[in-house]
């Protein structure tokens, strides 16, 4: 399946989930460790822990092979490295703190996520 349409799928499970934040973000022309970067937040270390198990679960029937994960056990920041995807869901004072979207965001480089779309 296409990058494109697993990161809307990704997008939606974290929406459905009640993700907050949600972003997307192409990065394909400004780093070289992945192509897209999916970035949302939970409200508590539960719901973070949560949140990162459905989009694992979602990614294996999909196929797609987990290389690494991060911060499952604390809650707090996980990343799930899908190779030309990562998945960042932050508790909400961790995203705050590192605010990756200053480092990644080009302002021309957001992903429309289709729910979005269909909320207006």
């Amino acid at each position: 399946m296409e990058n494109n349409v697993l990161v809307q799928k990704m997008a939606k499970i974290l929406w459905d989930r009640k993700a907050s934040d949600i972003l997307v973000l192409d990065v394909r022309g400004l780093t070289v460790l992945c192509d897209y970067m999916v970035i949302a937040s939970g409200r508590n270390a539960n719901q973070v822990k949560a949140l990162a198990d459905d989009v694992d679960e979602l990614m294996a029937e999909e196929g797609a092979v987990l290389r690494r994960s991060e911060g499952t056990q604390e809650g707090r920041w996980v990343v799930l490295d899908y190779a030309t995807i990562l998945v960042h869901i932050f508790h909400q004072e961790e995203r705050a703190y590192y605010n990756l979207e200053r480092l990644w965001d080009d302002g021309t480089n957001h992903v429309e996520l289709e729910f979005d779309t269909q909320q207006e």
